[in-house]
C-alpha cells in the first residue's frame, strides 16, 4: 500500500473506516496522524507522510508534540495547517488528563497541583513560573502565570506574587515552574527564591504551601522532599 492513494486501499485498511469498524485502539500512530492530516502529497498517501514524520523524531510522540508548527511544517508534505491540526490534537490530549472539578476541589497533595498545571507546563521548551492562589480551605481561587523566560530560566518578582495574593484575598499560595532540560533538581536560585517568598509571606500571614518543579519526566515537590 506504500505510495498508493488511500482511496485505492481495501476499505477495511483505510484509517477512517478502520477506526469506525474495528475501533480506535487498532490504529497505529501513523494511521491516527494520517486521519489528522487528511490528505497526502504527490504520490504519497497521508499514512506515508505520517510514517515519515514519525521517523524524523525516532517514532517518539513526545518529541513530536514538542515541535513548533514551523518545525513540523518543514517535513515534506506537512504544511502549516496540517502541523497545527497535529499539535491541536496533542493539546486536547493534554487537557483531557486534568480531572473534572479539580479547580473547585480542596488541594490536598502535590499530585493535585501537578494535575492542575501539567498540561500547561510539562512539555514547554522554555521556562514559565506560575502561581496558584488558595482560600482558607485550600480550595483553588485561580492560577496565574507570573513570568515567561528562555530555556535556562525566568525572572520572578516576589512583590508581584503578593500583589496577586492580596488582590484575590488568598490565604495560601503554591509556586510552580518548569525545567525544560528535564532535570527536576531545584537550582540554588530556586531554593533562594522560595525562601525569600516564604519569608515575605510570613509577614502578610499568607502561607507558601509548596513549590512544584515540572518536567517531561514528572515533578518535584519541595514539601514532599522535606525542604520547605
Amino acid at each position: 500500500m506504500i505510495n498508493q492513494p488511500i482511496s485505492m486501499w481495501a476499505e477495511e485498511d483505510r484509517p477512517r473506516e478502520k477506526f469506525q469498524t474495528k475501533g480506535k485502539h487498532t490504529l497505529s500512530d501513523s494511521e491516527l496522524i494520517a486521519i489528522l492530516i487528511r490528505t497526502g502529497s504527490g504520490s504519497k498517501s497521508a499514512v506515508d507522510l505520517a510514517r515519515e514524520l514519525l521517523l524524523s523524531v525516532d517514532n517518539n510522540l513526545h518529541r513530536l508534540s514538542r515541535l513548533s508548527p514551523e518545525e513540523l511544517s518543514r517535513s515534506k508534505g506537512i504544511g502549516i495547517s496540517k502541523a497545527i491540526a497535529i499539535l491541536a490534537a496533542f493539546e486536547l490530549g493534554n487537557r483531557k488528563v486534568v480531572p473534572e472539578k479539580l479547580t473547585s476541589s480542596k488541594i490536598t497533595s502535590s499530585k493535585m497541583v501537578f494535575d492542575t498545571l501539567r498540561f500547561l507546563l510539562a512539555d514547554l521548551r522554555h521556562e514559565e513560573f506560575w502561581l496558584l492562589l488558595l482560600d482558607r480551605s485550600n480550595k483553588l481561587i485561580t492560577k496565574l502565570q507570573l513570568s515567561k523566560g528562555g530555556v535556562a530560566g525566568t525572572v520572578v518578582d516576589p512583590k508581584l506574587v503578593y500583589k496577586f495574593a492580596v488582590d484575590h484575598l488568598a490565604s495560601g499560595i503554591i509556586l510552580a515552574h518548569n525545567h525544560p532540560s528535564g532535570n527536576l533538581k531545584p537550582s540554588e536560585a530556586d531554593l533562594k527564591l522560595t525562601s525569600k517568598i516564604k519569608k515575605a509571606g510570613e509577614l502578610l500571614d499568607i502561607a507558601v504551601l509548596d513549590h512544584i518543579i515540572f518536567s517531561n519526566q514528572g515533578y518535584f515537590s519541595f514539601v514532599d522532599e522535606g525542604i520547605m
